[in-house]
């Protein structure tokens, strides 16, 4: 009698055991522990500024510690693969950057992800880009850049961050449209770029407009690739008005896992979307030359979607993919 009882009652705490477990999964508790929040860069670039003005907030939003991670390497591929492969339990989010994660699984054999694994969140803020030299250039402005250009195939040197990021295909559009050639030089994030630009190992930038804000004292900034004058940036000409046409920047937000569930998406997006509509950030994003943005899981999506289809013609008319 004694044995059946005992058998009883260890069933009864497998049963329930697993009732929570289901619970958990099925749109139970969440969150209950700490938080990763992947940085697919190196800190003090924009991905890492933006997640820290969200960070105490989101915390608070959230009820749970998040813990910065950083990860970075091959234009923000290595996390961007890594988070694919991770348990979707909420518990990692990961910063996301377009066109980087439309690019990268079109031109390369093994990006490690494909931008369909990469479940859209919260898409929280964009950054135009703009190209700038620095403030003793010869060049003063885009049509003494372009014409050296063209007499000098190669030589004019242009940081940016990552290969087949947002800088590396503003680049190739304005070799295309200008018929010129120069040699880009990558970095694993915008921060080094703009280190390496200021300290004078490369001859130009494309840069993300806050920190062509930041660093306008020390620069002169020869065009903005936003469709008309930005405020954060008076009297800096578009490459449009400029006679090049083209357009440039870099969309950013967080996302999850594949198979994620939709009750973790829907808290993560709500927490975001109420921090990202808080003083302390929207504040910051002001004040630093960012463009705030808000959009939840599936209008991201969409609008990833109409992304994708855009930067796959890009690709197609430069002739990097068929």
């Amino acid at each position: 009698m004694k044995k059946t009882l005992i058998l009883f009652i260890l069933g009864l705490l497998v049963f329930s055991g697993l009732a929570v477990a289901n619970g958990q999964q099925e749109g139970g508790a969440y969150p209950t522990r700490t938080i990763n929040y992947v940085i697919p860069f190196n800190p003090g670039g924009q991905s890492d500024r933006t997640a820290l003005y969200q960070k105490d907030d989101l915390q608070q939003v959230l009820g749970v510690n998040v813990v910065m991670k950083y990860m970075p390497g091959a234009g923000g591929a290595v996390a961007w693969a890594s988070l694919v492969k991770t348990t979707p339990d909420g518990y990692t989010v990961c910063g996301n950057n377009i066109p980087h994660i439309i690019l990268q699984p079109l031109v390369r054999d093994n990006a490690g992800y494909e931008t369909t694994d990469l479940v859209p969140v919260y898409l929280f803020q964009s950054t135009p880009i703009g190209l700038a030299v620095l403030k003793d250039s010869p060049f003063q402005t885009l049509d003494e850049f372009l014409a050296y250009a063209k007499e000098n195939p190669g030589k004019i040197t242009i940081g940016g961050s990552g290969t087949w990021s947002g800088h590396h295909i503003a680049l190739l559009q304005l070799q295309k449209l200008a018929g010129v050639e120069f040699t880009y030089i990558p970095s694993t994030g915008a921060a080094p770029s703009v280190a390496n630009f200021l300290g004078g190992h490369t001859m130009a930038l494309f840069a993300n407009s806050d920190d062509l804000v930041t660093h306008r004292d020390k620069i002169n900034i020869l065009a903005i690739g936003t469709e008309k004058e930005f405020d954060a940036l008076p009297g800096v000409p578009t490459f449009r008005l400029q006679g090049v046409k083209m357009t440039a920047g870099i969309d950013r937000g967080v996302c999850v896992p594949p198979g994620t569930p939709d009750s973790v998406i829907k808290t993560l997006e709500d927490a975001f979307a109420e921090v990202c509509q808080m003083p302390t950030y929207v504040s910051k994003m002001k004040e630093e030359g960012f463009l705030i943005q808000s959009l939840k899981s599936k209008k991201f999506a969409k609008y990833l979607e109409e992304k994708t289809e855009e930067y796959t013609q890009i690709l197609r008319d430069l002739g990097e993919i068929e």
